[in-house]
This record gives structure tokens, sequence and C-alpha cells, in this order.
């Protein structure tokens, strides 16, 4: 039991002493750029066509998640065609206020 304890206790220490992303963006400006993103995540049980899965909605989902998930997409880190296209043309700020606006609470129809 103190085993879990100490180990519980070094892994609040060390998650606090890291620094968390910011969460920049601009809520309104980032509902103005979802709007190609609509075509595909804002459709309930639409399946992509090549690759052929699921497209998952994105609205709702956490803000460092979808900096990082675009930002991969931009980079060509993380692979889809239609993805990589679209993150291509995206800036920084871009990222934080489409992941700003659909982080935030009430943004659930993407």
């Amino acid at each position: 039991m103190k085993l879990i304890l100490r180990l519980a206790a070094c892994t609040a220490a060390l998650f606090a002493t890291l620094p968390a992303l910011a969460q920049e963006g601009d809520v309104e400006k980032g509902r103005l750029k979802v709007y190609t993103c609509t075509g595909c995540h804002g459709i309930e049980g639409y399946k992509n066509v090549y690759p052929h899965y699921h497209v998952p909605k994105i609205g709702g989902q956490n803000y460092e998640y979808l900096v990082i998930a675009l930002t991969a997409y931009k980079n060509g880190e993380r692979k889809h065609p239609t993805m990589q296209a679209q993150a291509e043309s995206f800036s920084a700020e871009d990222i934080a206020d489409i992941a700003r606006y659909l982080s935030t609470a009430g943004h659930n129809d993407q």
C-alpha cells in the first residue's frame, strides 16, 4: 500500500512540473475556420471513401489533442491524404483557433 501511495505522489509531482499546452486561440475565429471540417466531421455516421473508415466527430475534443493532431497532419507525421491537404495550409494561429473553437463546450456539432 505504501508503494502505491508513493507512486501516486511521484506521478502527481511529475505531472505538476510538466508545462501544459496553453490554450490559445480565438473561439470566434475558429468558428469561421471550421467550415471545411463540417463536410466530413459534421455528418452523423459519415464514412470516408479512401481510406475507408468511420469519420470521428471532433466537436468537444480535447484542445491539446486537436493541436497535436492538426500539427502532425500539417508536418506529414500523421498520415491521411485529406487531412494532410487541409492542414498544410494552416498556420499555428489557425490550428489554435480551430482547436479552441472545437474544444469549447457547446460546440459538439463537428
